[in-house]
């Protein structure tokens, strides 16, 4: 059923990373308000299928390595083709390399991936779409939302790669583009949402072990790991003109409350200190 209630009926959503977890539940969530959404992927577009079936005339896949500028500019040109002007961005796309790797060992290759992928491809992507702003003319529901993380806001130890990358988008990011969106779409905006544990398929095997659980929760006062849901609509408020209009230049944390990240569990009790 198709509700209009955020006032997305119509308004065209480019959604990178469509295929993954929070890529896919995110997709659907806005293709539920009515909007028509452009749903890129890398490498694997199998999980899509089910989406574009459910939503033929509403949806747009379109592939490309969002480091490669070529690439990003052929997905935008077919995605406004058949979808019309771009309205919505949505940079959730990214890595997380699974080794644990201090930085002293880390190889440059693995860094320069990383920032090229999470950082580079957030640059290309959004300089396609305010690009394609301004030469569609359009000023309605303007909206770019990025997904950082928690690691952006406390770090995370053997993966200072990502956590910088997440980092740079939340903070000069965010602050600088919600300064330039508006020299060109008045009513433009620029936020993140900054998510905590999130379970997806990815996730569930670190979260069956609880003890990852314990510590990942041990800072956060409503003592849940997020869903999927929780993420995507934070994504669908924040692209919502009528719903978050007069919101920009903001990280929303979406992580149950958290205040840091539990290093050194307490071995000792604190009256023998």
């Amino acid at each position: 059923m198709v509700s209009d209630f955020l006032g997305l009926s119509g308004v065209h959503v480019f959604l990178t990373g469509a295929s993954g977890g929070v890529g896919l539940v995110t997709a659907r969530a806005f293709l539920e308000q009515g909007a028509k959404v452009t749903l890129h992927y890398n490498t694997n577009n199998s999980t899509l299928a089910p989406i574009v079936a459910d939503y033929p005339a509403a949806t747009c896949m379109v592939q490309a390595r969002v480091d490669n500028e070529v690439e990003v500019a052929k997905a935008f040109e077919e995605s406004t083709t058949k979808l019309g002007p771009v309205q919505v961005l949505v940079v959730n796309h990214g890595i997380w390399p699974t080794e644990n790797i201090l930085l002293k060992d880390m190889t440059l290759k693995q860094w320069s991936n990383t920032l090229s992928v999470n950082l580079t491809g957030s640059f290309l992507t959004i300089r396609a779409y305010m690009q394609q702003l301004v030469r569609s003319r359009v000023q309605k529901n303007v909206a770019i939302v990025m997904v950082g993380s928690t690691a952006g806001r406390f770090g995370e130890w053997y993966h200072a790669d990502y956590a910088a990358t997440k980092s740079a988008m939340m903070g000069g990011l965010t602050l600088s583009l919600k300064n330039e969106i508006v020299q060109f779409c008045p009513r433009g905006r620029v936020n993140t949402v900054a998510p905590g544990w999130i379970r997806t398929p990815m996730a569930e095997a670190a979260l069956a072990d609880p003890n990852v659980v314990e510590r990942a929760l041990a800072t956060s006062p409503l003592n849940k790991v997020s869903k999927t849901e929780d993420i995507a609509n934070s994504i669908v408020f924040l692209a919502s003109e009528r719903a978050a209009g007069n919101i920009t230049g903001h990280v929303v944390n979406v992580d149950a409350g958290m205040e840091g990240r539990v290093l050194n569990p307490v071995t000792v009790h604190p009256a023998k200190l």
